[in-house]
């Protein structure tokens, strides 16, 4: 397991944006993504990334409104966030792994795992 650092949180008003940073995922991890926990709920999967190919997939709920990508020469991992809506206010966490099938959003698939970073959208 490799600890990763998110960083990039914040508050910010509805319609705003903001771009999630994730420090640490390895070479040899071949998919990476981010995960949300928000007030009261499970963790869920937004978006994750393959290394192999740059394929990307998202959950229905931020399609069209954020984007991951990985910065190969920083080896950072991104998640650019626009119109941002109240019901994204969550603690967002970076994730990386070598999942067995992709894509997965399972929290299970990924064995590394950031301490967090909120985000706080208002109306």
């Amino acid at each position: 397991q490799v600890q990763l650092v998110e960083s990039g949180g914040g508050s910010v008003q509805a319609g705003g944006s903001l771009r999630l940073s994730c420090a640490g995922p390895r070479n040899t991890d071949s998919a990476m993504a981010w995960f949300r926990q928000r007030p009261g709920k499970e963790r869920e999967g937004v978006a994750t990334f393959s290394r192999y190919g740059g394929r990307t997939v998202y959950d229905d709920s931020v399609k069209g409104r954020f984007t991951i990508y990985l910065d190969h020469t920083e080896n950072a991992l991104y998640l650019q966030m626009n119109s941002l809506k109240p019901e994204d206010t969550a603690m967002y966490f970076c994730a990386a792994g070598s999942p067995p099938s992709w894509p997965t959003l399972l929290r299970r698939a990924y064995n590394s795992w950031g301490q967090g970073t909120q985000v706080t959208v208002s109306s």
